[in-house]
């Protein structure tokens, strides 16, 4: 288990969806371009995880960037907090 949150990113990419899979909380999954990305919830920071099924792998995961334009997607379905200023 990571100790710290930023720890996180240091492990390999296996070791994170361990990490995700024991420790974090799915909350959707969203369809995008040749993508499922599912969020999760870990320790308070909301990841993307990007599984491209052609290929059958995870490609990356990554912190939710609030201001991509994905972020309409996930609001079609859920509520999330945010973080920019009115």
């Amino acid at each position: 288990m990571a100790n710290t949150f930023f720890d996180f990113f240091e492990l390999n990419v296996q070791d994170q969806v361990k990490e995700l899979y024991q420790n974090g909380k799915f909350i959707v999954g969203i369809r995008y371009y040749g993508y499922k990305v599912n969020l999760y919830l870990l320790q308070d920071y909301y990841l993307e995880v990007f599984y491209n099924h052609k290929l059958d792998k995870i490609d990356k995961i990554d912190l939710l960037d609030f201001s991509h334009s994905r972020m309409k997607f996930y609001a079609d379905q859920i509520s999330l907090p945010s973080f920019i200023n009115p």
